[in-house]
């Protein structure tokens, strides 16, 4: 079986729904190696009675740094229960979080019905690359490219003056 990295996240008014869904999927979830942002992190540990490996709390920079690991492609799996109902202080890093999940191709889950199909899926005993049709890498070359154009014109620009 291949181990996945998984991330499990849940804003406040959430928690009490992941810790329940974790107890619930614990078996599982044991197989693998969990990370969490602050808090979350901290319940899951002590409710599975497993290591989890905790960023910081959302709210000071744990989805940035939950992000950055997504983008380097050392997580394979985001659970994050979000509540869509309440503002959050720290809403643009959430949708940051989502956004990376989506441009990296990782399965995401929002809620916990989209978790249980992820959990339960016979994708998630394999090894599995998720394929992407738009490769970030070659995106931010291509805009480099275009920046150092943009440069160049500018000081042909200056010359001319």
């Amino acid at each position: 079986m291949d181990r996945k990295r998984i991330a499990l996240v849940a804003h406040d008014s959430m928690k009490g729904d992941i810790i329940e869904w974790a107890l619930y999927n614990k078996g599982t979830l044991t197989k693998h190696d969990l990370y969490s942002t602050g808090t979350t992190g901290f319940l899951l540990e002590r409710e599975l009675g497993v290591p989890v490996f905790k960023f910081k709390s959302g709210p000071l920079g744990g989805d940035q740094q939950l992000g950055a690991r997504i983008a380097d492609g050392l997580i394979d799996i985001l659970i994050f229960f979000w509540d869509p109902l309440n503002v959050q202080p720290h809403d643009p890093d959430v949708r940051a979080l989502l956004r990376i999940s989506v441009v990296y191709n990782i399965p995401t889950a929002c809620d916990r019905s989209t978790a249980d199909y992820l959990i339960s899926s016979p994708l998630l005993k394999e090894t599995y690359k998720p394929i992407r049709k738009f490769s970030p890498e070659e995106y931010q070359q291509s805009r480099n490219l275009k920046f150092l154009e943009q440069i160049k014109s500018y000081e042909d620009k200056e010359e001319q003056v």
